[in-house]
């Protein structure tokens, strides 16, 4: 039987109920609905039961799902979180960009590719079985590509690899840069905007671009909720809402990365484009996260350091936002001497009660990582890692913070097996080189300067 993962009425029930309750709702009354008809409060981890639940139990999950989603928010916190960019009223500054920025978008690239292929085979695998496997191979401190090699049976059988990525990520069978949503939605956003008419990007742009070249199985969580209504006839500002409870979690900030990367120091367009871009699955922290990640990227790649990356990125987020509180906590944890365990620790204290797909432990880890490895590539990739939580996002997210320091920031036995190379379903992309999609985002960059 196939069970879709993040599309199945009773697995996104539970998932809506968190949501609303980590809002401030009071869903009591959901909740014993839920219960009464059979349906489990605990969400699922990986995004689906084993069992397709009995016809009864997925009208009445349907229901919760509609009702949570749709519940209005607590005015507080919409004032604290808005989340079009205008009502932001933000106003990040520029930094000047340096001599080199073609290196520099190259090893952002790259940088990118690397890190989300060094967390891929651990997915899902929670922090304590991450260690277990680099110890068990001689691999801790993470600083690379996990292997099988030497791998205890005991652990192997106790934390197993992420199925869909383990034939492609280990040490000693890459050979190119398999496909994944956070290479693919890089390249989305660059399409995105070659494509947009007089410099102006819209969200049903976007929309059109994903029903175009984006197949609806590459997509997941809340991204696939919003193809799921698109295709349901939504339009796209009721395809980011309706039956979607993940719209505080990390996919927008994983698409936001080439909007930087296109405005070399300039923040602000950056910003904009990608909560414009984020709108069509997101909301509040969900599009704060994707405008923290463009404005870091754009800084970064002006070549100004990871540290005036991550003001940048904080500058674009509305200040009492909890993402502006993740950012903060990531920087606060960095700049102590705490080490990289104790500050693990810490972050786990803060955020471990959400998903681990969710957008703020994430930040916060992204922004502890980066900042702690910004003069080493691998450490701050394997920081990012070993973390556990979303580890092939944030390894990918950190990475190309770090790679815009330029391609000879980035390890060359990291860099070997990729070959600069990137397999994708993407229409047109398959085979595509790092340095074409560099040369394309440079000659964004210098069409816009």
């Amino acid at each position: 039987m196939l069970r879709l993962s993040w599309t199945q009425p009773e697995d996104l029930a539970a998932h809506a109920l968190v949501a609303a309750r980590l809002d401030g709702l009071d869903v009591s009354a959901l909740e014993d609905e839920l219960v009464a008809a059979g349906g489990s409060l605990t969400a699922p981890v990986s995004g689906a039961t084993p069992e397709r639940a009995d016809e009864g139990l997925r009208a009445t999950a349907a229901r919760v799902t509609e009702a949570a989603t749709a519940l209005p928010r607590p005015a507080s916190l919409l004032e604290r979180e808005p989340d079009a960019w205008a009502s932001m009223a933000l106003e990040p500054p520029t930094v000047p960009v340096a001599d080199g920025l073609d290196d520099r978008l190259r090893g952002a690239w790259l940088g990118r590719a690397i890190g989300c292929l060094v967390g891929k085979p651990v997915e899902k695998i929670p922090r304590d079985g991450i260690r277990a496997i680099a110890e068990s191979t001689g691999r801790w401190p993470v600083r690379g590509y996990f292997t099988e090699q030497g791998l205890d049976p005991e652990i192997a059988a106790r934390w197993p690899w992420n199925r869909r990525s383990r034939p492609t990520s280990l040490d000693g069978v890459i050979d190119g840069m398999p496909e994944d949503d956070d290479l693919n939605f890089a390249i989305l956003a660059l399409v995105a905007q070659e494509r947009a008419t007089a410099g102006e990007l819209t969200t049903s742009a976007i929309a059109q671009l994903w029903l175009d070249q984006l197949p609806a199985g590459r997509v997941f969580t809340a991204e696939r909720i919003a193809y799921r209504n698109l295709l349901s006839g939504d339009e796209p500002e009721v395809a980011a809402v309706r039956g979607n409870p993940f719209v505080d979690w990390i996919g927008a900030l994983i698409r936001a990365d080439a909007y930087g990367w296109a405005h070399p120091g300039d923040p602000a367009p950056a910003a904009e484009l990608a909560v414009t871009d984020a709108r069509l699955t997101h909301r509040r922290a969900g599009v704060h996260g994707a405008a923290f990640m463009a404005g870091a990227a754009a800084v970064a790649v002006a070549g100004a350091g990871v540290e005036a990356a991550v003001e940048a990125g904080l500058a674009c987020v509305p200040s009492g936002s909890r993402l502006a509180d993740a950012v903060r906590l990531g920087q606060s944890l960095a700049a102590s001497d705490r080490d990289d365990e104790a500050c693990l620790d810490e972050l786990h204290r803060a955020y471990g009660h959400l998903h681990w797909v969710h957008v703020l432990g994430n930040t916060a880890l992204l922004v502890l990582a980066a900042l702690r490895g910004r003069d080493d590539f691998a450490r701050g990739v394997g920081l990012a890692v070993a973390g556990g939580w979303d580890t092939d996002s944030v390894g990918a997210s950190v990475g190309g913070l770090l790679g815009a320091a330029g391609t000879a920031a980035i390890p060359a036995d990291l860099a070997a097996p990729i070959r600069g190379v990137y397999r994708t379903t993407l229409a047109g992309f398959d085979g595509v080189r790092f340095d074409d999609l560099a040369a394309r985002t440079l000659a964004l960059a210098e069409a816009g300067s």
